[in-house]
């Protein structure tokens, strides 16, 4: 089954009185959607009782569930002690999934500036590989933890390198951000063919299970030449990529995967615009 939902909560959603992302599970069942991913951007701060609610809701509700780990993550820092501390922040962000029964947690991996991208890969393949000797050894070992395709070029996060990583752990499933990808390349996605080109790179590196089972963030965004300034909501017409493209290239592989909204604001909104451009492409195809 593909899963649409959005990552946070729209503005909507308090517009209509609504107080807690425990709502949000019937919200969004309610609305036609059928994922939801949890932010924990800032920190790992929702509690075992709240997570517990939140998953209860969620499959009640048929909302599958992922967290967004802390954005201050960086496995490839110079700093041991940084790079202890983003294990630790993993490891926070599993325990939050584990109660709330959420099957995937989406992880930044950091940035490059200082260092070269080489050694910052390496760096961050050994960090990901003390993540999951740990996970296993708490219980978290049947949580997917996806690597995020990182937007601005200075971030250790190409889809060349998110690749590379997942290949560590065949349990390691990347978090494809096609918004990213079409900053990191300049406005690189204009056609079918060109996200049939990122689709074909993914399988051939790791393999037709995980492409199905793909996590993906999708929405318009602003980009400069440094690679991502801001993600836009669908109406931004004046920005790419656009989804119908993408939802062609999903129906034709006959792929299923979860996907993720980002947009500013609108993001279930959205989501459900991108559901639909979905269903409308695969009844017209």
């Amino acid at each position: 089954m593909i899963r649409f939902g959005p990552s946070g909560n729209s503005e909507s959603f308090y517009e209509q009185g609504n107080k807690s992302s425990v709502q949000m599970p019937k919200w969004l069942k309610n609305i036609g959607l059928n994922a939801y991913e949890y932010q924990c951007s800032k920190g790992v701060k929702i509690s075992e009782e709240m997570s517990v609610q939140l998953g209860r809701s969620a499959a009640e509700n048929g909302i599958f569930l992922s967290i967004h780990a802390p954005y201050y993550i960086n496995m490839a820092s110079e700093e041991k002690e940084k790079r202890d501390n983003s294990i630790r922040y993993i490891l926070e962000t599993l325990q939050a999934a584990k109660w709330m029964n959420a099957g995937r947690i989406v992880v930044h991996t950091g940035s490059c500036s200082k260092v070269s991208r080489e050694w910052a890969l390496k760096t961050a393949v050994e960090v990901l590989k003390e993540v999951i000797e740990q996970a296993d050894a708490m219980g978290f070992g049947n949580i997917a933890i996806c690597p995020e395709v990182l937007g601005k070029i200075n971030q250790l996060g190409t889809l060349e390198e998110i690749l590379e990583m997942c290949k560590t752990d065949e349990r390691l499933i990347p978090t494809v951000d096609f918004g990213h990808l079409h900053a990191r390349g300049m406005g690189c996605l204009n056609s079918v063919p060109d996200f049939e080109k990122v689709i074909a790179q993914i399988e051939n590196s790791i393999g037709s299970d995980r492409l199905n089972r793909l996590h993906c963030h999708f929405s318009r965004i602003e980009f400069t030449s440094g690679g991502e300034k801001k993600h836009c909501s669908m109406r931004d017409t004046q920005f790419g990529p656009e989804f119908e493209q993408l939802a062609e290239v999903i129906y034709r592989k006959g792929l299923e995967p979860v996907i993720i909204c980002e947009s500013r604001e609108f993001m279930a909104e959205d989501a459900l615009l991108m559901k639909n451009i979905y269903d409308k492409v695969a009844g017209g195809m």
